[in-house]
């Protein structure tokens, strides 16, 4: 029996929904497009969508479920969410940093968070800074902090060095 989660997010699209899922399933591992749905007839006094266009596409990413919905241009992504992912290996961190800021916004790259081409925010994250960061020595965690903020992709080795003291 296949668990439903309670929670799916759900990333409004102007008119990118099937791409979009397409560009996140051919990056992360265990990933699919589940079920890909289309505007009809009805409704479209409402939705103002023509018939046949993708309405959602349903997809997972390393089995987490996430709606993409086409709702036209009325609401943009912003940074108050982000999605984190967590990496074992500067190796993990370099390929999701790599691949998600493809065509993303450079500016909008810091301590570990990017925006990638369709305004999605996410934060890639070396799973070893969270135990760096909540060191109880105030001064491992500070110069972590330190090291941290003065990057844009998180460096696993830089960061550790500063957490030694090194």
């Amino acid at each position: 029996m296949q668990l439903h989660p309670k929670i799916t997010p759900c990333l409004w699209f102007d008119d990118q929904a099937e791409e979009a899922a397409k560009f996140y399933t051919a990056i992360f591992p265990d990933s699919r497009i589940t079920q890909v749905s289309h505007y009809t007839e009805a409704g479209h006094e409402v939705h103002g969508q023509p018939a046949g266009k993708v309405m959602v596409a349903a997809f997972e990413l390393g089995g987490q479920p996430f709606t993409a919905l086409n709702g036209g241009p009325v609401f943009r992504f912003n940074e108050a969410i982000s999605f984190q992912i967590m990496c074992e290996s500067q190796q993990e961190v370099d390929h999701y940093w790599d691949r998600l800021s493809e065509g993303g916004d450079d500016n909008a790259q810091q301590c570990g968070w990017l925006k990638d081409r369709y305004g999605v925010s996410w934060q890639v994250v070396p799973r070893v800074l969270m135990d760096m960061m909540a060191d109880p020595d105030p001064a491992k965690s500070g110069r972590t902090m330190q090291a941290m903020l003065k990057m844009k992709k998180l460096e696993i080795d830089p960061l550790a060095k500063a957490y030694a003291g090194a």
